[in-house]
């Protein structure tokens, strides 16, 4: 629960606002009683009382609390409170909002002033993307040490994947999430050009109303919650020469279905085969046969043959964007529709006979 002082709201008052406020006063805005029919809110405000240049005035403080609607981490509140504090100003009769902050690790109260965008400064790492590995496979040169890192992959996922967490409600939103997001399958389809000649309106239509009943077929998978990468594929991984890797880009949320980040990368191997023929042969089905029998070796999760289904079709739909990856030959693209579709169709997926999919 988070507390805050009186010194502490001062200081805030005085960085947001000026150095001559003082505060005066604090209490308790709005009660449960007085909300009438309401009876859910999101935050409990406190009522600010301060003076400025012999003027005495009130403010509203509010923090906003987590719950299952979304809202389950800090970084979903400030999002939600940046788009108050920005757009509230803009819209005729909203109250205005006087400054933004936040709390720091050691309980501070700190104001962003007139935020805009925000960065992030990471360690340079060494090491070369992946995916040119994968561009020499696919140009004749296999290596024994390609087997090595598929199998390297396969364990560190399995490690990460062991940290489990008991919380449905979360493991209901990242299959929401999955199906509904903007960033996701429902946002990527909008992202197609409409109507898009390779794959109609009609087969996306049919491929949606199956989702449907697969995030309800989810629903009693919430056992599976565990710690996932979240985007983990072929440009998010930096490989070197003594076999050991690192990772890039953690994506969508600490919490997932191991289902997501098994999908991503063995979905790669087979967009990288599909540029020879339109089935999964040759290195990458070594390939994409190592990497899953090493994870299935070190977790025995079976049980992910049944859920990873629309998990290989949002990676599909990336990997198949003409937006993302325009440069693909129309019968990889192709392929890799036929590959969502069927796997879709199937209520158990057969990581072992990978190739029934692609007619």
């Amino acid at each position: 629960m988070l507390e805050l002082n009186k010194k502490q709201i001062e200081d805030f008052l005085r960085q947001s606002l000026g150095s001559d406020v003082r505060l005066t006063g604090l209490g308790e805005i709005g009660s449960l009683d007085e909300q009438g029919m309401k009876d859910f809110g999101y935050g409990k405000p406190l009522l600010v009382h301060y003076e400025q240049a012999g003027n005495k005035a009130q403010a509203v403080l509010s923090v906003m609390r987590g719950d299952k609607y979304g809202h389950q981490f800090y970084w979903d509140r400030a999002a939600v409170l940046m788009f108050q504090h920005d757009a509230g100003e803009r819209l005729a009769k909203h109250v205005r909002s006087l400054g933004l902050g936040y709390v720091d690790g050691a309980g501070r109260l700190n104001p962003l002033q007139a935020p805009r965008e925000f960065v992030i400064l990471n360690e340079k790492l060494e090491g070369k993307d992946y995916f040119l590995d994968l561009e020499r496979i696919r140009h004749g040169d296999f290596r024994p040490e390609d087997e090595r890192m598929a199998r390297n992959f396969a364990r560190w996922l399995a490690e990460a994947h062991d940290r489990k967490l008991d919380d449905p409600d979360l493991y209901h939103r990242r299959i929401r999430d999955l199906i509904g997001h903007s960033e996701c399958i429902f946002g990527l389809v909008d992202g197609y050009p409409h109507p898009y000649e390779h794959f109609l309106p009609g087969r996306f239509q049919a491929l949606e109303k199956r989702l449907v009943d697969w995030r309800w077929k989810l629903k009693d998978y919430t056992h599976r919650l565990c710690a996932v990468h979240g985007d983990f594929h072929p440009w998010n991984v930096l490989v070197r020469e003594d076999g050991d890797f690192s990772v890039l880009d953690r994506s969508r949320g600490e919490w997932g279905d191991a289902a997501d980040d098994v999908s991503t990368m063995s979905c790669n191997y087979l967009l990288f085969g599909l540029y020879d023929q339109p089935r999964l042969s040759g290195s990458f089905e070594k390939l994409y046969l190592t990497f899953w029998e090493e994870y299935l070796g070190r977790t025995n999760d079976r049980e992910m043959l049944d859920v990873i289904a629309p998990f290989y079709v949002f990676r599909s739909l990336v990997i198949a964007s003409p937006e993302w990856y325009p440069n693909h030959p129309l019968e990889v693209r192709a392929g890799l529709f036929r590959f969502m579709e069927n796997v879709l169709a199937d209520k158990r997926f057969a990581y072992d006979q990978i190739n029934k999919y692609m007619s």
